[in-house]
């Protein structure tokens, strides 16, 4: 059975509201080297009738309610509602919930019984939602913008301005108008609900993503970026603006409770935070990986994650964030670099001495695993295209619209279906897992193809290579495979790994794009990794955690294939 995880007591995770770690194995001991995470990232949040903290969470596609009290977390829009991703939520007069649903283009009402009504599906990524009174509006996370009024009972929205500079969540001030966010410029904008001429409230704020008045009327500017910075901006009285710093990376929303009290959620590292006026935090639910996805360990024994959001590494209490990285999801270590896949279509080189990162390959069609070659290349598999690519070692972003120069990228192969993950193996010999038609490939560097080397497994996506076998994540039956690569023997290795939704919910999720080529929804990615020291290191995308896998002492055959 498992040891007990990272940290000090229990935390109800993904999967289980008693926390226990279930993976069961004959040959590994699994730790847990972060506590599980309880909420898949967090966005936008507010106050229900019921005195709960509804949390949006985009990357799973469900809202959930937190007791402010106690910290409970309840799920109350599940994975498998008609709702794809939400990112902001408001209430309305009579208690109804309007959701925001990016991705899709929707706004849904969920009436107080829990019945869905679609509002409208012609909008380009709505963020910003907010009510006033029985009003509902909402904005456009894009360049040039609108902010519209719309009518759950029927008619056509009404547009008050556009022109946005991407805006986000936005709420009425205590004049009566609505203020927003414009995120690219550093500005706040507000205008009357009625229509009229937008203005300029103040410039010149921190990463601004979200508006928020507390109950004195004072405006709190929450920034997305890694400082967890507050701007607090006294309008109707001396004018002052004063900053606050909370340390909590990638900060995305707050609301204010009758008590005047503000907590903020965040988009890199989940959780929902109590933040008090002079930037002290108290964790009301705690943060962690948002994943995770991709995993790696360098060298030194330094274990890094590729989190969507973000660069992180698990810890005994926490989760460290590294970097703030654009939508990245695989992730490889090579001496004392990092390569990562972005949903972007990137391939990047990050070096953590120096605080660098370089565009090393764009226009990809969402890239995942990524590995390196004999001849020190960057292997990719291009999961949208069907292929699988090599970057070539010396290539980088030229500065140009062309981005990178298109000899320095090869296909290895192509006509595949949903490659996943690549790794070599001690021969040099490169394999992919195709993850929708249940197989593990190899591709011949003769150019004669692929070849079958394991079939019939259940979505199989991270990879591995320990001496002379290959381990594979199913994710369909959440099991280690392990295959040897001199017999071609199989076995299974690990059982009821915490990857994959909860069991028995099937997501409407898929991978899409934003309008403008902003990526939406990712598709989960349980990544594997061999370590140094024989272990072997999953993305428990699960429950949001990284699990080392440990050879049992005297372990001996193998559990036999069902």
């Amino acid at each position: 059975m498992s040891t007990p995880e990272a940290g000090t007591g229990k935390r109800p995770n993904r999967y289980d509201a008693t926390g226990d770690l279930r993976t069961t194995s004959a040959r590994w001991e699994a730790r847990r080297l972060n506590p599980p995470n309880p909420l898949w990232g967090s966005n936008g949040v507010a106050f229900g009738p019921d005195g709960r903290l509804y949390v949006a969470q985009f990357l799973a596609g469900q809202i959930s309610a937190v007791d402010p009290g106690t910290g409970d977390v309840e799920v109350v829009v599940p994975m498998d509602s008609p709702v794809q991703s939400p990112d902001d939520l408001a209430f309305g007069a009579d208690g109804s919930m309007y959701i925001a649903d990016l991705v899709p283009g929707r706004v849904w009402r969920r009436s107080p019984a829990g019945e869905y009504s679609l509002v409208s599906d012609d909008i380009t990524n709505p963020n910003g939602i907010t009510c006033v009174g029985d009003r509902l509006f909402v904005n456009e996370m894009k360049f040039d913008g609108r902010l519209m009024e719309l009518f759950p009972d029927g008619g056509d929205p009404v547009v008050l301005t556009e022109g946005l500079a991407l805006g986000n969540a936005m709420q009425r001030g205590p004049d009566g108008h609505l203020y927003y966010p414009h995120m690219i410029t550093g500005q706040v904008w507000r205008i009357p609900p009625d229509g009229g001429t937008p203005e300029v409230v103040t410039e010149d704020v921190h990463q601004p993503v979200a508006v928020r008045f507390d109950r004195g009327g004072v405006l709190h500017v929450v920034s997305r970026g890694v400082e967890g910075i507050v701007t607090r901006i006294d309008l109707h009285g001396s004018g002052t603006r004063t900053l606050v710093t909370s340390g909590l990376t990638g900060l995305d929303n707050a609301a204010f409770d009758a008590e005047n009290r503000m907590f903020v959620s965040s988009y890199a590292a989940g959780g929902v935070s109590e933040l008090h006026p002079d930037g002290r935090t108290r964790d009301l639910v705690p943060r962690g990986f948002d994943g995770p996805y991709g995993i790696t360990v360098d060298l030194g024994g330094t274990v890094y994650a590729a989190d969507h959001y973000r660069l992180a590494s698990p810890a005994p209490d926490e989760v460290r964030t590294r970097l703030l990285l654009p939508f990245a999801h695989g992730i490889t270590a090579d001496g004392e670099l990092l390569h990562y896949t972005s949903q972007f279509g990137a391939v990047l080189t990050h070096d953590p001495r120096s605080g660098t990162t370089r565009e090393r390959a764009r226009g990809l069609d969402r890239p995942i695993g990524i590995a390196v070659g004999p001849e020190g290349s960057l292997v990719v598999a291009e999961a949208g295209a069907g292929r699988v690519v090599s970057v070539d070692a010396t290539a980088t972003d030229t500065g140009t619209d062309r981005g990178t120069d298109p000899g320095s990228v090869t296909v290895l192969a192509e006509g595949l279906d949903r490659p996943t993950d690549v790794v070599f193996d001690a021969r040099g010999r490169l394999h992919v897992s195709e993850e929708r038609l249940g197989t593990v490939l190899r591709i011949e560097t003769d150019g004669a193809g692929t070849a079958v080397v394991a079939d019939g497994l259940g979505a199989p996506q991270g990879l591995a290579v320990l001496g002379d076998e290959l381990f594979v994540v199913e994710t369909g039956p959440r099991r280690l495979h392990a295959i040897s690569l001199v017999t071609g023997e199989r076995r299974i290795d690990a059982e009821d790994l915490p990857v994959g939704p909860p069991p028995g919910v099937v997501p409407r999720t898929e991978p899409s794009l934003f309008a403008g080529g902003m990526p939406g929804m990712a598709r989960r990615f349980a990544g594997l990794a061999a370590a140094p020291d024989g272990t072997l290191l999953l993305s428990a995308n699960g429950e949001g955690t990284v699990l080392r896998l440990i050879p049992k002492a005297g372990a001996a055959g193998a559990q036999p294939e069902r």
